[in-house]
């Protein structure tokens, strides 16, 4: 039942159109059912033969959809680089997609196809979200936020979760009733035990009142001297706002590099922004700067001032956007063929950061985990040995559009809050600027694409999940457990 031949062009359109297909489950679109049913027919095509072929074709697909969002950086200045947009789309489908590929290749030579493919595609899926510095974005897992399936990840993890769904879609991809009723049977579990999970009591909350601020600053005009003095009047006004029906503001929240000016130029702005916040406290996102006898070096920093705009404090972003914040090798380029513009020390490019730091902000407001945009998309990057009461996400999501990618970017912090247990705060430029509670429901937010703040509680923390307290070994465990079922050669032929 292999298939001998190369695969034709209606074959190869069909594979890509169900990988496109598989997008979406994704957000901001929900339609999950579709993924299930385009992920099966892939599955079941590469059983039968050309399962590398169509593991990428299928991931062309897929990733071409779903990251379709990574063309608005470029038609920020369209007159300059929008003539790269689809050079990065295509270049960033073809390239992601060889994981599968691999993935594919590797299933496809177990003697149970099937539940190979299972293991090959999870193996390819955890060597995307590690290898060089990472990318884990639209692991097919991500389908499931919102739905109570999403709970199970506070259990496995996403890759285990992801590895869950690939299994219950082949099972039911051997058209086989008995593998079928399992595979449904599974996902039914998994609804089941999210549903009880969702039941369960809320965690006692902290009495503590957060002021979000979302100044809606565009990415095109966020740099340009007039509105950016227009959105930091916006910050500032949100932050001297009258208190609400939650009573005093304990924290104000600004967003990721929500400060147009350096406070290297102008050091009383710490000051003039904590004596708008009556008495709050302010985290502000910002860059900072930093000369020395190497070279003057930035980071994309979180500060939190207190009273006269004293530093409480601080935390700089260690997981950078490679090309976006960074170019890989830049110091290195510099040092041995004097090339300033790609050095973090001498050119635009930033420093990264120690690593994830826990700040402890005291006794009210507690110890929290910040984030820095991107740095939400890696589960690894929450794992920092010492466990936090609330995890802060500032983030500018004004570079990923208004259609997809600032949603799957919010969905992605979901999962996180659900991982570790613990409440999320995510304050975006322009949004996604929510409350999420300790089992991923979304408390309060604020409307995408406008100008406002949002005074809300903070939720309370669950006792650490059994993601949060071993990581990634009970998606590893099953994993293995797939490697060897795969192993043994199936009854059925067609497996």
């Amino acid at each position: 039942m292999t298939r001998k031949r190369p695969l034709g062009w209606p074959w190869a359109v069909a594979m890509v159109a169900l990988g496109a297909m598989m997008a979406l489950g994704l957000e901001p679109y929900r339609l999950w059912p579709l993924t299930l049913i385009a992920f099966a027919l892939v599955i079941a095509n590469a059983v039968r033969g050309q399962a590398a072929w169509i593991g990428w074709l299928a991931g062309v697909g897929y990733f071409g959809a779903g990251l379709s969002w990574i063309v608005e950086p470029f038609l920020i200045d369209a007159a300059r680089y929008g003539w790269m947009a689809p050079f990065a789309l295509v270049l960033m489908a073809c390239g992601l997609s060889l994981f599968w590929a691999a993935g594919f290749w590797l299933g496809a030579k177990m003697p149970n196809r099937s539940i190979g493919l299972v293991a090959g595609l999870t193996l390819a899926e955890f060597a995307r979200g590690y290898t060089l510095t990472g990318f884990p974005w639209a692991l097919v897992s991500h389908i499931w936020v919102g739905t109570p399936v999403a709970q199970v990840d506070a259990l496995i993890g996403p890759f285990g979760l992801a590895l869950l769904t690939t299994l219950a879609v082949a099972l039911a991809a051997r058209l086989d009733l008995r593998a079928a009723l399992a595979g449904g049977a599974m996902l039914a579990a998994s609804w089941a035990y999210g549903l009880f999970a969702l039941s369960q009591p809320d965690p006692k909350a902290p009495t503590v009142t957060l002021r979000l601020v979302q100044p809606d600053a565009t990415q095109d005009a966020k740099w340009d001297p007039v509105h950016g003095q227009m959105f930091f009047d916006r910050l500032m006004q949100a932050t001297a706002a009258p208190q609400g029906p939650l009573g005093k503001v304990d924290l104000v929240i600004w967003p990721e590099t929500a400060l147009p000016y350096l406070v290297e130029d102008d050091p009383t702005l710490p000051a003039q922004i904590t004596d708008a916040a009556n008495g709050a406290a302010v985290a502000v996102g910002l860059q900072r700067i930093e000369t020395s006898a190497e070279g003057t070096r930035g980071w994309n920093s979180l500060k939190v001032y207190g009273a006269s705009g004293q530093d409480l404090a601080a935390y700089d972003k260690h997981h950078l956007v490679p090309f976006g914040e960074y170019i890989p090798l830049g110091d290195l380029a510099y040092q041995w063929f004097g090339l300033r513009a790609f050095a973090a020390q001498t050119g635009a490019a930033y420093t990264a950061g120690a690593g994830p730091k826990v700040l402890n902000l005291g006794a009210k407001l507690g110890k929290v985990l910040p984030l820095i945009c991107y740095e939400a998309v890696f589960p690894q990057d929450l794992r920092t040995g010492e466990r936090a009461d609330w995890i802060l996400q500032i983030t500018n999501d004004a570079w990923f559009g208004t259609v997809s990618g600032p949603f799957q970017h919010a969905a992605q912090a979901r999962l996180r809050a659900i991982e570790q247990g613990l409440p999320l705060v995510r304050v975006a430029n322009t949004g996604l600027t929510e409350v999420i509670d300790a089992r991923g429901r979304i408390t309060a937010s604020l409307p995408f694409g406008t100008n406002g703040y949002l005074d809300a509680a903070l939720p309370g923390a669950l006792p650490a999940p059994p993601y949060a307290r071993w990581g990634e070994i009970p998606a590893l465990l099953l994993l293995a457990g797939c490697f060897l079922w795969a192993l043994r050669k199936p009854r059925a032929t067609l497996a």
